[in-house]
Parts: structure tokens; C-alpha cells; sequence
């Protein structure tokens, strides 16, 4: 009996850490700015996509096994930031439970202001996606324009954790 509680636990336990987000935070350019300064303390992934685009949804699996990997370590955290339309708000929750996402994911709804935040994040920035921006202690170390592979992501994260 003893067992079957310890087992009990450990299974909440991991389904809680793996917990879906049931509803997405709308964010303008300066919300999502002052999201990544709070990070100060830890390597932050952001990564930017959108549902609509394939090389994006292509490289979420990857980021979730590893966002898994170190979803323990008090000093990493991964922001997928969702740059679909906020009237596709509905379709990125559905998005999210379908494709098992457990990072945190935000809509960024400032596209009329794209021309204006994009070369905020990074000058060589084309508006292209997918994008993923690593932040350490609240500094862009390594900006990653297009697909990223499991092992360089996993590489890159190493590199600066």
C-alpha cells in the first residue's frame, strides 16, 4: 500500500509539472520586453513561431524533449512566443493540448508595430520565422535565425547553462 501511495504521488507530481496551459497571455512588444528582463537569474529560450508555419511546428517536438530535459533546473525556462492572429487564439490553446506542449507559450499581438520590435530583438532579424533568442542573466547571448536541430539547440543551451 505503502508503494502503490509513492507511485500515486510521483505520477501527480509529474503530471502537475507537465501541466498544459489552459488559457495564453496576449502580450504587446514592451510586456513581452519586461517578461524577458524578469528572467534576469536563469538561460532563457525564447522561441518565436506561429501554428500557420510549418518549419515551426517542425521543430516544436524537438523543443519540448529538451524544454522536458531541464524543466528541473531552477535556472532554465523556455517562452515559445506565438506570433499567430489574435483572432487565432483559440486554435493556438488547441495547438498547444494537441501537440503536448508543456513551455510556457504567449501571443504576441503588436503586429501592426512588427517593423518597429523585430530589429529591437535583433538588427539581422528579416521578420522571418522561426526565430529562437537566448538570453542569459538578461543579455542576448546567441541569436538563431530559421529551424533549430535537437542537438544544437540542446548544444547551445549546454553552452551557456
Amino acid at each position: 500500500m505503502n508503494n502503490l501511495l509513492k507511485i500515486l504521488g510521483i505520477f501527480l507530481f509529474c503530471s502537475l509539472c507537465k501541466a498544459q496551459q489552459t488559457e495564453v497571455s496576449v502580450l504587446k512588444y514592451e510586456d513581452l520586453e519586461k517578461k524577458i528582463q524578469l528572467e534576469k537569474d536563469k538561460l532563457l529560450v525564447v522561441n518565436f513561431w506561429a501554428t500557420t508555419c510549418a518549419p515551426c511546428v517542425k521543430e516544436l517536438p524537438h523543443f519540448m524533449e529538451i524544454n522536458n530535459q531541464y524543466m528541473g533546473n531552477s535556472k532554465f525556462k523556455m517562452l515559445l512566443v506565438s506570433l499567430d492572429r489574435l483572432v487565432d487564439k483559440e486554435r493556438v490553446l488547441k495547438f498547444i493540448k494537441n501537440k503536448n506542449i508543456a513551455a510556457e507559450v504567449v501571443l504576441l499581438d503588436d503586429i501592426k508595430r512588427m517593423n518597429t520590435w523585430i530589429p529591437r530583438f535583433e538588427k539581422e532579424w528579416d521578420g522571418n520565422i522561426p526565430v529562437t533568442i537566448f538570453y542569459k542573466n538578461g543579455k542576448k547571448v546567441y541569436f538563431n535565425d530559421g529551424e533549430m536541430s535537437k542537438e544544437d539547440l540542446g548544444k547551445k543551451i549546454t553552452e551557456n547553462l
